[in-house]
């Protein structure tokens, strides 16, 4: 079994209560717009880290992380990438790529509005875990935490933050 956690869209900031998750976590992904690769470098240091990088982001980061990020984490197959839109409205890039090979769980950011939500049509989990960051229009910081255990998806949390400063 792992203990995930989800982000998106730190856009440079990080802060002990950001952490206090990653230390319960067993990896951490990063769904894009990181920003200042200190973030992602402070999380690798405690935990390990797949990500993705978003529209924000500079050639370091590109460098560091691709832009789609296909992965298993035990039996469940995943899809990380930032612009993805959701069920019904996905980005006309990742579309094709989601049709001729769906994974089981496909996490996107780029909105900052948390988002979970089932696809019928390509029987996939999609989340969005929002915007843990503080910059951005959204009024609450939100991440996501959920453990996998062999193919199964299982306790989901929302973790609302704060209002951002």
């Amino acid at each position: 079994m792992k203990k995930i956690l989800l982000l998106s869209d730190t856009h440079s900031f990080l802060d002990d209560k950001i952490l206090k998750y990653v230390d319960q976590a067993d990896e951490v992904w990063h769904a894009g717009d990181i920003g200042d690769l200190d973030v992602t470098d402070e999380i690798k240091k405690r935990k390990p880290l797949r990500g993705v990088y978003g529209n924000i982001d500079d050639d370091k980061a590109r460098m560091e992380f691709p832009l789609h990020n296909r992965f298993y984490c035990e039996e469940v197959a995943v899809l990380i990438t930032h612009i993805g839109g959701y069920p019904g409205k996905y980005n006309p890039a990742i579309r094709p790529i989601l049709q001729q090979n769906p994974p089981k769980l496909f996490i996107c950011g780029h909105s900052h509005i948390l988002k979970v939500q089932f696809d019928k049509t390509l029987n996939l989990l999609h989340m969005n875990p929002g915007a843990a960051g503080i910059h951005g229009f959204h009024q609450v910081r939100t991440m996501l935490r959920f453990e996998i255990e062999g193919a199964k998806i299982q306790a989901l949390e929302i973790i609302e933050i704060e209002k951002r400063i």
